[in-house]
């Protein structure tokens, strides 16, 4: 009933790269995601970036204010990181989707 919602095809590529920039562990992401009215697990961050899990909004607001940009550039997968963001290996595959 009802149809699939749609979900960013560049999300977990976007929040490997944020990760990657933060120069942070599996571990260490979940803790900076993590406070007493929130807790995300470390298995969660790796399925997050494998795009086989959703972040729930939460999260995405935490991972977008840890690096001072809007949800916005994370769901849309026409946005790409800032540059600055962009500085590693793993992370060379974000461009812009022409």
């Amino acid at each position: 009933m009802g149809s699939k919602r749609m979900r960013p095809e560049r999300l977990g590529e976007k929040l490997l790269a944020i990760r990657n920039h933060l120069n942070c562990s599996l571990a260490d992401m979940a803790n900076r995601l993590s406070d007493d009215k929130l807790s995300v697990v470390r298995t969660n961050i790796s399925r997050y970036e494998l795009n086989d899990r959703e972040p729930p909004l939460p999260v995405l607001l935490r991972y977008a204010r840890m690096v001072g940009i809007t949800i916005d550039v994370l769901a849309d997968d026409e946005l790409d990181l800032p540059d600055s963001l962009l500085t590693g290996k793993k992370s060379e595959r974000i461009k812009r989707q022409k």
